[in-house]
């Protein structure tokens, strides 16, 4: 891990972090991994690991992370008889009765869990790899897949497994597309942005300026409006080399998730207002189609839910 900053500033390393590349993804194949539940009993050492490497949503303290092990919550990760007492990755999952919109809820620490009788949702809400020096090697897909199996051996009722995820790529993205997108714009559209923002034709500028406090915003805002629109074309039509341009977005769907459901103020924190406007999407895993969602996305179409699909421009 402490080599990665200089591997593209020379060949030779380059070509050693190809083969280690190879070598590591030979000695950390998932068949050797086990998969272990983490809960409120495992080691003090252990759960200080999940306060450390925790990669989305931080943690503040030990009262936050016992929240995030209650009764209605399981933690799972993969672990290497190498390394017993690290997880290379982890997933956090809470058991709900509906699909989550938004981040908050699920981190309050004052929130009566979830009756699981009644529990038919389970929603993955962060997914952290631990150690750098491993990038390039995949555990996240078999890592949901075995947490499924899991969870649908310990939860009969469950019938949807989705995501709650951010879209860090999408602020950055917006602020130098923005023009491009609202050329995209009806007239009618237009004619309302303008008028929302005080500039009539609205320009890029105006836009994104108005989009500055996206709290703000009520659902009748056609700026809140147009910043929708804008993240369904992101998520659903913005592609790199043939896979989608968002990270997260590219690693569920991959997996053979489809892009179910943006929600607006997801994530209010300030984190999540600098990278998304606050939204947050969620990611479908339709066990059925799984491999039908994969063969979409070979062909260059991101498989999306009719709902996101009626939001683009």
């Amino acid at each position: 891990a402490d080599m990665q900053p200089f591997l593209k500033a020379d060949k030779r390393l380059m070509a050693l972090d190809v083969e280690m590349e190879y070598m590591f993804s030979t000695w950390f194949d998932v068949g050797f991994l086990e998969l272990r539940t983490i809960n409120w009993d495992s080691p003090a050492s252990l759960i200080e690991k999940l306060i450390q490497y925790e990669a989305v949503h931080d943690i503040k303290d030990w009262a936050d992370v016992k929240n995030r092990l209650d009764s209605d919550r399981r933690c799972y990760g993969f672990f290497h008889p190498r390394l017993p007492e690290v997880p290379l990755i982890f997933v956090e999952v809470a058991l709900m009765d509906e699909m989550a919109d938004a981040i908050t809820p699920l981190l309050d620490e004052t929130a009566e869990p979830t009756d699981l009788n009644k529990a038919t949702t389970a929603i993955f809400y962060s997914i952290s790899n631990t150690q750098t020096g491993l990038r390039g090697v995949s555990f996240g897909d078999s890592l949901i897949k075995r947490v499924v199996e899991t969870l649908k051996e310990e939860f009969p009722k469950l019938r949807t497994f989705a995501t709650l995820s951010p879209i860090p790529g999408f602020r950055s993205w917006l602020t130098k597309h923005a023009a491009q997108m609202l050329e995209k714009l009806s007239d009618k559209e237009r004619a309302a942005l303008g008028r929302a923002v005080g500039f009539e034709p609205p320009g890029a500028g105006h836009f994104l300026a108005a989009a500055e406090t996206p709290l703000a915003l009520d659902a009748r805002s056609p700026v809140r409006q147009v910043l929708m629109k804008c993240a369904a074309h992101y998520l659903g039509q913005e592609t790199d080399g043939g896979k989608p341009l968002d990270p997260v977005a590219r690693f569920h769907l991959g997996n053979g998730s489809r892009v179910e459901r943006l929600n607006w103020a997801g994530d209010p924190s300030a984190k999540g207002v600098k990278q998304s406007y606050g939204l947050m999407v969620n990611y479908l895993y339709d066990l059925k189609r799984l491999d039908r969602h994969r063969l979409l996305l070979s062909q260059g179409k991101i498989p999306v839910s009719g709902d996101v699909e009626d939001l683009y421009i």
